[in-house]
């Protein structure tokens, strides 16, 4: 078992001040993308929306949050240990899971895959954003 990411909030006033703290992050890497793209002003007024931004700012989020990825026997132990809600997606016949808590929300996602890892932890972290955190912000 091994773990990826750095952020994991114990609270939900944690969650938000992160979330806070990415926003300006999110504006510079839209303004970026933007200037690489090479809208002029009038174009960037016109498309770079708010949500445009909001979005870059949920991604950048989720992309910090810490999951755990190990075996199917590892998640089970961990599971057995966590009195909480958890939501699992995928199959139950492959042998890999990866997952991530929210203690102050008393739940927890999980997602199982058989080889790409990289998609899966991906795949977690949009789950877990659009179930645990999105309400928060």
């Amino acid at each position: 078992m091994h773990t990826d990411g750095r952020f994991s909030p114990e609270t939900t006033e944690a969650a938000r001040e992160r979330y806070e703290e990415v926003g300006s992050t999110a504006q510079t890497v839209v303004r970026e993308v933007a200037t690489a793209m090479e809208f002029d002003k009038d174009e960037y007024d016109e498309r770079v929306t708010s949500t445009v931004v909001e979005r870059a700012r949920n991604a950048l989020f989720a992309a910090e949050l810490e999951v755990h990825v190990g075996t199917r026997a590892e998640f089970e132990e961990w599971r057995n240990s966590y009195p909480t809600d958890i939501n699992v997606i995928g199959s139950e016949n492959v042998d890999r899971v990866v997952w991530h808590a929210a203690p102050f929300a008393e739940t927890a996602v999980a997602a199982t895959f058989a080889h790409e890892e990289r998609a899966a932890v991906e795949t977690l972290r949009r789950q877990a954003f659009g179930r645990i955190y999105r309400d928060l912000f």
